[in-house]
């Protein structure tokens, strides 16, 4: 079986054992990547940025190695090829533990429960949940369903298609590191440059790929695609800024403005601020980005598997012509 069937077969099942299952809840690979991440750190740590890009290359480098080695392990075997794609793709992709944390804040709120809100936010994301109301929360559930899409699904599934289970393992693992050291602490601010520039790089295709879908499968295509000419490069990040403004205008919200992590108040600029209306917590807001997201991660399925079986026709006929 060629390697574009093995990626769009195994892809295929582990989303949709992601579907089904969700996250294991014990032995999740990603959680065990985290602990030898740390454990690294413990032993590299300096303030400094050549020490964090040394911790970044091992870590990464060491996933995509293990990746690697399992490939060619099953290599000779169709089947376990593609059972090997399956299960990494199931533990590297994160779109139904994301939907069920969305869901489970978007119904505290419905219930009118802020506090239960509050106590569930920091699983999904790491805003200061005491600095918010039932609307600035809907809104922070909603830019982290539109961001996470990207990082926990499409991303990876691009990578799958362009380098296997080594793509799958190792954009993980970039992933992971961000969360872990890439944010700009006084404890990491230089050591966890490489990692947070290695994210950069790593999620630029998958961000792109995010919110052009969101502009295909959202409810207002010209919304969306306005809103992420207009508004993406006003935003911080590279990557979050197109996936965020893409979803505001498919979903005909307002995101971004005033945040607070951990105490430190940012001022974001307004995602699609002229034309679309501020998120409510009991409008189905969050129940809608969470449906976008779903239909997202399985055109990206498509548009990856098909992709990847195209680029190897082509490949074939140059050879042969």
């Amino acid at each position: 079986m060629r390697a574009e069937r093995v990626f769009a077969y195994g892809a295929a099942a582990g989303l949709l054992g992601d579907l089904l299952l969700g996250d294991p809840r014990r032995g999740h690979p990603v959680a065990a990547f985290g602990r030898a991440a740390g454990a690294v750190e413990r032993v590299l740590w300096r303030d400094h940025r050549g020490w964090g890009a040394l911790h970044t290359a091992v870590c990464a480098g060491g996933a995509a190695a293990l990746g690697l080695a399992a490939s060619r392990a099953v290599r000779r075997s169709p089947a376990a090829s593609v059972a090997l794609t399956a299960a990494a793709t199931w533990s590297v992709v994160g779109g139904t533990s994301l939907a069920r944390e969305a869901g489970a804040i978007g119904r505290a709120l419905e219930a009118g429960d802020v506090e239960a809100a509050r106590a569930r936010l920091p699983h999904l994301c790491g805003r200061d949940p005491q600095a918010l109301d039932a609307d600035g929360i809907a809104r922070a559930v909603v830019e982290s369903v539109a961001e996470n899409t990207s990082d926990a699904v499409v991303g990876a599934l691009v990578w799958g298609a362009v380098a296997g289970v080594p793509g799958l393992a190792g954009f993980r693992a970039v992933n992971t590191l961000d969360a872990m050291v890439g944010h700009r602490s006084p404890r990491y601010r230089r050591y966890g440059w490489a990692s947070a520039r290695l994210d950069d790089l790593a999620g630029w295709p998958g961000a792109r790929l995010t919110a052009l879908l969101a502009v295909v499968a959202g409810g207002d295509p010209r919304g969306a695609a306005r809103a992420w000419r207009a508004d993406a490069g006003r935003h911080p990040s590279p990557n979050a800024g197109p996936v965020e403004a893409s979803f505001a205008g498919a979903l005909g919200v307002r995101l971004g403005g005033t945040l607070s992590y951990g105490g430190r108040v940012e001022h974001r600029p307004v995602l699609n601020g002229a034309a679309g209306r501020a998120v409510r917590a009991g409008r189905g807001d969050i129940e809608r980005a969470v449906r976008l997201s779903r239909r997202v991660g399985w055109l990206a399925l498509g548009v990856c598997a098909g992709t990847r079986m195209l680029a190897r026709g082509i490949v074939r006929k140059g050879r042969t012509s």
